[in-house]
Protein backbone atom coordinates (compact mmCIF):
# COMPACT_ATOMS: atom_id res chain seq x y z
CA UNK A 1 0.00 0.00 0.00
CA UNK A 2 1.38 3.62 -1.11
CA UNK A 3 -1.30 5.99 -1.25
CA UNK A 4 -4.58 6.40 0.94
CA UNK A 5 -7.34 8.17 -0.39
CA UNK A 6 -9.38 10.30 2.07
CA UNK A 7 -13.18 10.91 0.80
CA UNK A 8 -14.47 13.81 3.22
CA UNK A 9 -16.54 16.38 3.64
CA UNK A 10 -15.23 19.75 2.36
CA UNK A 11 -18.43 21.63 3.65
CA UNK A 12 -17.36 21.01 7.22
CA UNK A 13 -15.07 22.61 9.04
CA UNK A 14 -14.31 19.81 11.50
CA UNK A 15 -13.75 17.64 8.97
CA UNK A 16 -11.39 20.30 6.67
CA UNK A 17 -9.67 21.23 9.95
CA UNK A 18 -8.57 17.36 10.14
CA UNK A 19 -7.47 17.54 6.71
CA UNK A 20 -5.26 20.09 7.64
CA UNK A 21 -3.86 17.90 10.76
CA UNK A 22 -3.56 15.13 8.52
CA UNK A 23 -1.91 16.82 5.76
CA UNK A 24 0.78 18.24 8.65
CA UNK A 25 1.55 15.18 9.76
CA UNK A 26 5.05 12.95 8.36
CA UNK A 27 3.03 9.71 7.07
CA UNK A 28 4.48 6.31 6.13
CA UNK A 29 2.43 6.36 2.74
CA UNK A 30 0.81 9.08 0.71
CA UNK A 31 -2.66 10.91 1.78
CA UNK A 32 -4.65 12.26 -1.17
CA UNK A 33 -7.82 13.89 -0.19
CA UNK A 34 -11.16 14.08 -2.31
CA UNK A 35 -14.08 15.87 -1.39
CA UNK A 36 -16.48 12.76 -1.33
CA UNK A 37 -19.50 14.69 -3.66
CA UNK A 38 -16.91 15.44 -6.26
CA UNK A 39 -16.74 13.91 -9.51
CA UNK A 40 -13.29 12.65 -8.85
CA UNK A 41 -14.55 11.25 -5.88
CA UNK A 42 -17.01 9.10 -8.16
CA UNK A 43 -14.48 8.60 -10.46
CA UNK A 44 -12.11 6.86 -8.16
CA UNK A 45 -14.78 5.12 -5.76
CA UNK A 46 -18.00 4.40 -8.46
CA UNK A 47 -20.76 4.13 -5.91
CA UNK A 48 -19.49 5.99 -3.11
CA UNK A 49 -23.28 7.67 -2.61
CA UNK A 50 -24.09 4.37 -1.48
CA UNK A 51 -21.68 4.44 1.45
CA UNK A 52 -22.82 7.28 3.42
CA UNK A 53 -19.76 9.35 3.00
CA UNK A 54 -21.86 12.25 3.67
CA UNK A 55 -22.28 10.86 7.39
CA UNK A 56 -19.04 9.58 8.08
CA UNK A 57 -15.52 9.35 6.34
CA UNK A 58 -14.58 7.03 3.83
CA UNK A 59 -10.93 5.60 3.23
CA UNK A 60 -9.98 3.40 0.07
CA UNK A 61 -5.89 2.31 -0.43
CA UNK A 62 -4.48 1.79 -3.57
CA UNK A 63 -5.01 -1.58 -3.61
CA UNK A 64 -8.42 -1.33 -3.32
CA UNK A 65 -9.78 -1.86 0.38
CA UNK A 66 -11.87 0.69 1.74
CA UNK A 67 -12.51 1.60 5.13
CA UNK A 68 -15.30 3.66 7.12
CA UNK A 69 -15.97 5.52 10.26
CA UNK A 70 -13.71 3.77 13.45
CA UNK A 71 -12.08 1.86 10.80
CA UNK A 72 -11.16 4.97 8.20
CA UNK A 73 -10.02 6.48 10.77
CA UNK A 74 -7.82 3.73 12.47
CA UNK A 75 -6.61 3.71 8.88
CA UNK A 76 -5.38 7.20 9.09
CA UNK A 77 -3.72 6.91 11.77
CA UNK A 78 -1.73 3.79 11.00
CA UNK A 79 -0.53 5.89 8.09
CA UNK A 80 0.91 8.47 10.71
CA UNK A 81 4.14 7.69 11.81
CA UNK A 82 4.31 9.22 15.00
CA UNK A 83 -0.09 7.64 15.33
CA UNK A 84 0.69 3.77 14.22
CA UNK A 85 1.01 2.53 17.53
CA UNK A 86 -2.33 4.46 18.75
CA UNK A 87 -4.06 2.66 15.76
CA UNK A 88 -2.67 -0.67 17.10
CA UNK A 89 -4.20 0.42 20.39
CA UNK A 90 -7.46 1.50 19.03
CA UNK A 91 -8.37 -1.65 16.39
CA UNK A 92 -7.72 -3.97 19.16
CA UNK A 93 -10.80 -5.90 21.09
CA UNK A 94 -10.14 -3.70 24.29
CA UNK A 95 -11.00 -0.06 22.38
CA UNK A 96 -12.75 -1.19 19.85
CA UNK A 97 -15.80 -0.40 20.60
CA UNK A 98 -15.53 2.59 22.49
CA UNK A 99 -13.44 3.85 19.46
CA UNK A 100 -16.70 3.09 17.05
CA UNK A 101 -18.72 5.05 19.61
CA UNK A 102 -16.61 8.25 19.73
CA UNK A 103 -16.38 8.41 16.27
CA UNK A 104 -19.82 7.80 15.65
CA UNK A 105 -20.80 10.73 18.13
CA UNK A 106 -18.21 13.04 16.97
CA UNK A 107 -20.07 12.30 12.93
CA UNK A 108 -22.99 13.01 13.84
CA UNK A 109 -22.32 16.01 15.73
CA UNK A 110 -19.59 17.56 13.37
CA UNK A 111 -21.76 20.92 11.51
CA UNK A 112 -22.52 22.03 15.40
CA UNK A 113 -18.68 21.24 16.69
CA UNK A 114 -17.75 23.13 13.81
CA UNK A 115 -19.61 26.28 14.11
CA UNK A 116 -18.78 26.08 18.39
CA UNK A 117 -15.15 26.07 17.51
CA UNK A 118 -15.36 28.20 14.28
CA UNK A 119 -13.68 25.88 12.20
CA UNK A 120 -13.69 27.21 8.99
CA UNK A 121 -14.32 24.92 5.90
CA UNK A 122 -12.31 24.28 2.81
CA UNK A 123 -15.33 25.15 0.44
CA UNK A 124 -15.93 28.34 2.46
CA UNK A 125 -12.31 29.58 2.19
CA UNK A 126 -12.41 28.52 -1.49
CA UNK A 127 -15.89 30.41 -2.22
CA UNK A 128 -13.91 33.58 -0.17
CA UNK A 129 -11.38 33.29 -2.43
CA UNK A 130 -12.87 33.28 -5.18
CA UNK A 131 -15.25 36.02 -4.89
CA UNK A 132 -12.13 38.06 -3.80
CA UNK A 133 -9.88 36.95 -6.73
CA UNK A 134 -12.03 39.11 -9.07
CA UNK A 135 -10.72 40.21 -11.98
CA UNK A 136 -9.29 43.67 -11.25
CA UNK A 137 -9.99 46.65 -13.09
CA UNK A 138 -7.15 48.46 -14.63
CA UNK A 139 -7.29 51.73 -15.18
CA UNK A 140 -4.48 53.42 -17.32
CA UNK A 141 -4.30 57.22 -17.18
CA UNK A 142 -2.06 58.71 -19.59
CA UNK A 143 0.73 60.36 -17.91
CA UNK A 144 0.73 64.19 -17.03
CA UNK A 145 2.62 65.94 -19.42
CA UNK A 146 5.13 68.68 -17.63
CA UNK A 147 4.67 72.14 -17.93
CA UNK A 148 6.63 74.21 -19.54
CA UNK A 149 7.08 78.12 -19.25
CA UNK A 150 5.96 78.41 -23.20
CA UNK A 151 2.65 76.50 -21.81
CA UNK A 152 1.91 79.77 -20.28
CA UNK A 153 2.38 82.02 -22.93
CA UNK A 154 -0.74 82.77 -25.43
Amino acid sequence: MHTLTLFYDARCGLCSRVRQWLSSQPSYVRLHFVPYDSPEAEKRLPGIRHLRADQEIVVMADSGEVWQGAGAWVICLWALREYRAWSARLAGPTMQSAARKVVHWISQNRIGLSRLMRFTSDAEVTATAEREMQEPVCQIRPPALPRHDLDLID
